[in-house]
């Protein structure tokens, strides 16, 4: 008799879904707490030193890479001037419009 992975699998879902549900936010709190450590660890190099056990620390050396591309510039943009000078509303003729 062949066992379906699934049928295996239900009751751990059907846990996870109740642990989710009832302590979620208890849960995801945890996660965070220990996630600062964690990364705390890593960008102090807890992470490389525990990998590179033994081993020379593998010195990669600096690459400034320049690329030249063919032809001519884009322009300067229009300088922005954030207080524009005033300008005179256009001519209109109000009779068009009574005011009663």
């Amino acid at each position: 008799m062949t066992v379906s992975p699934l049928d295996v699998l239900n009751p751990v879902f059907h846990f996870l879904d109740a642990a989710i549900q009832d302590y979620g936010l208890y849960l995801f709190i945890a996660f965070v707490y220990l996630l600062i450590p964690f990364t705390i660890w890593v960008l102090s190099g807890g992470l490389r030193r525990k990998l590179l056990r033994g081993k020379p620390m593998p010195h990669i050396p600096p690459v400034i890479m320049v690329f030249f591309l063919a032809g001519r510039p884009t322009p300067p943009p229009e300088p922005f001037e954030p207080f524009p000078p005033f300008h005179e509303p256009p001519e209109c003729c109000y009779d068009d419009y009574p005011l009663d």
